[in-house]
């Protein structure tokens, strides 16, 4: 159904640079004139919301329960804007990153963000959600923002009515909502497939590395009592250390972030660029060399360095890359090893460990989103053995998840085109690039289902805090 979707049959010039042409009957119109820019406090007993990037509006105490984030709203609520069914909503300061969307809820958010009302009831506010989280929006909003840096970029109320937005026939906008929603439903699930697959294959790359550092390669070596109930017996000849014998430096981030510079040559490495022992670029962000340089005075990572999270999530691991000018943003810290007694991918196997991860477990408290202290981290127990020794437990670790890593390289690169895919996809319906209308009018009636939750590797940004 979605191969044989067809251009509109005939288009006009809109002259707005972030839509070309348009389906020639759709209107161009300044957004003064499809919204009411809404100001209605004193509502402070109504339910806390947030505008986030990834999700559009949630629930604030959805997104707590996800992060180690702490409720940073003023007590006095009296000037928070109340949100309701219908609107659009948005954050000033990251518009331009996508932090907009229209609300099925009802509560309150931040009296710094902005509420935008619909003039008129025939409009459907999920299209201009779809059309509004766009690629093609955000670098008009991002047009549109001012600043001293990219970091306080403002997409202003005044700023927000004078951008051109299409307005289609009803009829038309809710095809598109009808469609976007069971395509975003079906590549969601396929997403969601694909993920689970590579769980299992990560469990199966766990199970080898458990055993390799936990009791090395030699079948019928003599074991002792670890010391450790749970761990039960190692090596006789190995020992159990703490991260801080072994390490040259364990530096810990400065408890803020980086302020985010576009066209900085320094990149900052936040929590979303590790998981599973893998580093991705994608999501870090530039800053430039005044704040590199403060958030280095304690060290910078270099490439033999291993990376980790301390919070949010915490205890994901990754070696740092051979890339310069890299800093740390919040909540991260990188290992030295101390190359005599430590391999740094022995010590990156080791904390994805049964030792380790028990341990990461219960000072946490049990939770992902927990968090450790610097000494929490210092005092990380790690099984030693000698360096030579190590160096061959990591080749075969390699040796053995090779099959694996190919598996799950492939299924990431599938689910990575999917994305790119859905982002296309959607551009291309609110945008009248693709009409939709007769693909919508055949779906089944119970054709469309809700889109599975985004998953956490999709989620590459610090979720908007309320101020």
């Amino acid at each position: 159904m979605i191969a044989n979707l067809q251009p509109y049959p005939a288009y006009k010039e809109s002259q707005q640079a972030w839509l070309g042409r348009v389906p020639q009957h759709w209107p161009v119109l300044p957004n003064r004139a499809i919204f009411a820019e809404v100001k209605d406090r004193e509502h402070p007993d109504e339910e806390m919301l947030s505008v986030t990037i990834t999700r559009g509006i949630v629930r604030q105490r959805a997104l707590l329960a996800d992060s180690s984030k702490k409720d940073s709203s003023n007590q006095d609520k009296s000037k928070y804007k109340l949100v309701q069914p219908r609107d659009i909503a948005y954050n000033k300061m990251r518009a331009w990153q996508g932090a907009i969307g229209a609300s099925e809820l009802r509560g309150i958010i931040s009296p710094a963000y902005v509420v935008m009302r619909l003039r008129e009831v025939r409009n459907l506010p999920n299209y201009f959600h779809h059309l509004y989280r766009t690629p093609h929006f955000a670098k008009e909003a991002e047009r549109w923002s001012y600043g001293i840096t990219s970091d306080m970029w403002s997409l202003r109320p005044e700023h927000f009515k004078m951008i051109y937005t299409p307005q289609p026939p009803p009829e038309e906008q809710a095809a598109m909502v009808r469609f976007l929603d069971y395509a975003n439903g079906q590549l969601g699930r396929a997403i969601a497939a694909k993920r689970k697959v590579i769980a299992l294959l990560n469990e199966q790359k766990q199970a080898i590395i458990h055993r390799a550092v936990t009791r090395g390669l030699d079948p019928i070596v003599t074991l002792k009592p670890s010391g450790i109930p749970w761990l039960g017996d190692i090596p006789k000849h190995w020992e159990v250390k703490r991260a801080k014998q072994m390490c040259a430096g364990i530096i810990d981030c400065k408890n803020r972030t980086p302020d985010m510079v576009a066209g900085g040559e320094f990149t900052v490495i936040r929590t979303t660029n590790i998981r599973n022992g893998k580093f991705n670029l994608a999501g870090s962000y530039p800053t430039d060399r005044r704040n590199y340089e403060i958030w280095t005075q304690r060290g910078a990572p270099r490439a033999g360095d291993v990376f980790f999270t301390r919070e949010a999530p915490v205890g994901e691991a990754c070696l740092v890359p051979d890339l310069k000018n890299l800093c740390m943003g919040q909540r991260m810290m990188y290992f030295r090893p101390d190359t005599s007694a430590l391999d740094a991918e022995f010590l990156l196997h080791s904390i994805y460990g049964p030792l380790v991860r028990t341990y990461v477990e219960h000072a946490s408290n049990g939770s992902t989103v927990g968090h450790l202290r610097l000494g929490q981290v210092s005092a990380l127990p790690l099984l030693w053995c000698p360096v030579a020794e190590q160096k061959k437990i990591v080749a075969h670790i390699a040796s053995e998840s090779a099959p694996l890593n190919t598996a799950i390289a492939r299924l990431d690169r599938e689910i990575e085109l999917l994305r790119e895919y859905r982002t296309r996809l959607v551009a291309d319906v609110v945008t009248g690039k693709l009409d939709v209308r007769t693909a919508a009018a055949t779906l089944p009636a119970a054709a469309v289902e809700p889109e599975p939750a985004p998953d956490p590797e999709e989620i590459v940004e610090p979720e908007i805090e309320e101020t």
